[in-house]
């Protein structure tokens, strides 16, 4: 009896550890942003489009705010406002790399103990535009530190993004006032 409850532990835990590392994935063909500077990804960004999903259906105005938590991960604040609910809605978040540092490869949580891919996978020199891939293409994300992003940047990573095998005509474009 003791070997068989040994043996369907031991079956847990690694079912465990594949369920909870396979949801950190990174899109086919997409590479992670190398080298990566965390600290100049910190603070405010303004969410332009995103393919929607049910946390954030029906919600405008949508923003993340990136800062370090006392245990060195990262602390992720998005807010939005529903419009249909007209009441403001916001959500925190830890983030954690992959691997290194270096690489823009991370895994957030907003329950508990489960993580989801955050991939930035294009990012202007200055930071101040991120394409965000999720761990597949279902989730996508373009965020800008201003409530805009230029014509050209957009092309590009709607480019990127398309040539990645994302079906751009489903991002939402986000109401930003």
């Amino acid at each position: 009896m003791r070997i068989q409850n040994n043996l369907f532990y031991s079956l847990v835990n690694i079912v465990s550890i594949l369920l909870f590392n396979s949801c950190i994935g990174i899109p086919k063909g997409a590479t992670a942003i190398t080298p990566f500077e965390k600290e100049k990804y910190l603070g405010l960004w303004y969410e332009i489009a995103r393919f929607d999903f049910r946390f954030e259906r029906d919600l405008n105005n949508t923003t993340a705010q990136y800062s370090i938590n006392p245990d060195g991960s990262i602390k992720v604040l998005n807010s939005g406002y529903n419009f249909k609910t007209k009441k403001w809605s916001q959500v925190i978040g830890k983030a954690k790399f992959v691997a290194e540092p270096r690489v823009a490869r991370l895994k957030v949580s907003f329950f508990g103990p489960f993580y989801a891919g955050y991939n930035v996978i294009a990012l202007d020199k200055e930071y101040r535009y991120a394409l965000v891939a999720g761990d597949n293409l279902d989730y996508l994300w373009i965020l800008s530190r201003d409530k805009t992003i230029p014509r050209d940047i957009k092309e590009s990573y709607l480019k990127i993004a398309k040539d990645l095998g994302y079906d751009i005509s489903l991002l939402v474009w986000v109401y930003q006032d």
